[in-house]
């Protein structure tokens, strides 16, 4: 992936007209930072797609990655498509707006590398992956970006798979893991789990953002392994169904333990 693109200048007021199609978290908040910004967007459900992207130059589809090939389909039949069509995917190519490409419009992915739990995020300063199926497509993905307050940064076609599992690692699998020690705790009569580990959750984020493997600590940095052991009883004997992803993160934790 390319470095994160930092000092950009802010693009034109010039940016075409944005029809944002799919009013879930990501659209909303998308439909929030391009009124914030000044950018003309009009935000509509998949039911009004059609009429939403009447006279707008870049239609932006923010629905299921498995609905964005039939809403591009539906869209293909405007008189006239838009110019620019695009996703929010993070996984999935362009491939999945080729009816549109088909139907003459150029083709792009915008990705906010930021968790989204509600249609009020703030990008500012969030990272997003961007591509294209040509410059135009991609400058324009990049000055969208930009408008909205965030960081643009290219990620190849063919790597999109893996660039999101990796943001699924970071963000979503993080939560899971986050849940199963807070149910932990509560399986060992601590009430309010998620409250006792949050300061230690966020200081140890904080702690890797600043020294990566650094961050490590505990046990199995300290070679440890009579401790380890002693986890490893303790969850057979209350929580056994938590064993196998223990002993898999103890073995990644000895992997990059410095």
């Amino acid at each position: 992936m390319r470095e994160l693109e930092r000092d950009l200048p802010t693009p034109a007021a010039e940016l075409p007209s944005l029809a944002i199609v799919g009013a879930g978290r990501m659209g909303g908040s998308i439909a929030a930072a391009a009124t914030a910004s000044g950018l003309p967007a009009r935000l509509a459900g998949r039911d009004d797609a059609l009429g939403a992207t009447r006279d707008a130059a870049v239609a932006l589809l923010c629905v299921p990655d498995d609905a964005i090939q039939k809403v591009a389909a539906g869209l293909a039949s405007a008189e006239p498509p838009p110019r620019f069509a695009g996703h929010t995917s993070g996984a999935t190519t362009l491939a999945a707006l080729q009816p549109l490409g088909d139907a003459g419009a150029e083709l792009f992915s915008l990705h906010p590398l930021q968790t989204i739990p509600d249609s009020s995020a703030d990008f500012t300063g969030c990272p997003a992956a961007i591509a294209g199926s040509s410059q135009a497509a991609l400058e324009l993905a990049r000055g969208l970006a930009v408008r909205l307050g965030m960081r643009p940064f290219e990620v190849p076609e063919e790597r999109r798979a893996g660039y999101h599992a990796a943001a699924s690692m970071a963000s979503n699998l993080l939560v899971a893991l986050e849940e199963s020690a807070a149910e932990l705790l509560e399986s060992i009569g601590l009430d309010a789990g998620r409250e006792l580990l949050a300061p230690l959750v966020l200081r140890t984020a904080a702690n890797w953002a600043d020294r990566g493997a650094g961050a490590l600590t505990g046990p199995i940095a300290r070679g440890d392994e009579a401790t380890v052991a002693r986890h490893l009883e303790a969850l057979r004997e209350t929580a056994p169904e938590l064993v196998p992803l223990y002993e898999a993160l103890a073995e990644r934790a000895r992997e990059v333990a410095p």
